[in-house]
């Protein structure tokens, strides 16, 4: 990533009840489920640290001292990296409202927030440094990762936007592509919503409606673990390209 770029502070989605994983999910949080050799959030992980991010906050309350204990053992293996957990003991917040709360243990501006069911394979391309030289540009308050439908390994929806040449996403103009799970936010943006459970896609709407909402293309194989069928084709997918 160039050093005239901020490497922003990761935000992991970790806190869902993971319901189309189950019956995996009753005993194990979504991101802790294997696939392909490791947990899923440690590949969300690896990705992430390849392009030189080096502080995590996930949220937790599915399991969460399951996660706690996960983030615990990655301090000490990793003890130049940061690792916090922003509890949701009481209430799960989605993805909006877990943002909002972990926003005291997030410091940078703009904020990274990367889904943990979804990944890239580290050094295979870097989409992170893409997605902060667009924010740097200062024409939007959130920039999305993108993915072509026909490049989406176990994303089974239609497009959620269309990308015209700018990289504007919008309902009415470009080629049709898949949120793939990672969003660069603005501080500002990430605080806002009301005091319940909210979700991200909130605050997508907001920038899409204010003509601030931008979208750069991941260029490599990216991966979508949503439920028990998706993690045997995906390891399928990783041994092919490894």
């Amino acid at each position: 990533m160039p050093d005239s770029l901020v490497i922003p502070d990761v935000m992991l989605m970790a806190a869902g009840l993971g319901t189309r994983m189950r019956p995996l999910t009753f005993d194990t949080p979504k991101a802790l489920i294997n696939v392909a050799g490791k947990p899923l959030i440690d590949h969300v992980i690896d990705a992430a640290i390849a392009e030189g991010c080096t502080r995590f906050v996930v949220n937790a309350h599915h399991k969460a001292e399951q996660i706690t204990a996960h983030m615990a053992r990655l301090s000490a293996a990793l003890p130049d990296f940061s690792f916090t957990v922003s509890l949701e003991a009481d209430r799960l917040l989605d993805t909006g409202g877990g943002l909002r709360k972990a926003l005291p243990l997030l410091e940078s501006d703009p904020i990274l927030t990367l889904n943990t069911d979804s990944f890239w394979l580290p050094g295979s391309d870097r989409p992170i440094a893409r997605l902060s030289d667009a924010y740097a540009k200062g024409d939007a308050d959130v920039v999305l990762l993108c993915v072509a439908p026909d490049n989406a390994s176990g994303f089974r929806k239609g497009a959620d936007y269309l990308m015209a040449a700018d990289g504007t996403l919008s309902k009415t103009e470009g080629r049709p592509v898949v949120y793939a799970g990672a969003a660069m936010i603005s501080r500002d943006l990430a605080d806002q919503g009301p005091d319940i459970a909210f979700s991200l896609y909130r605050h997508f709407e907001t920038a899409r409606e204010n003509r601030r909402l931008k979208g750069v293309v991941i260029e490599t194989r990216w991966f979508h673990v949503g439920d028990p069928q998706a993690l045997d084709r995906t390891a399928q997918d990783i041994g092919a390209l490894v």
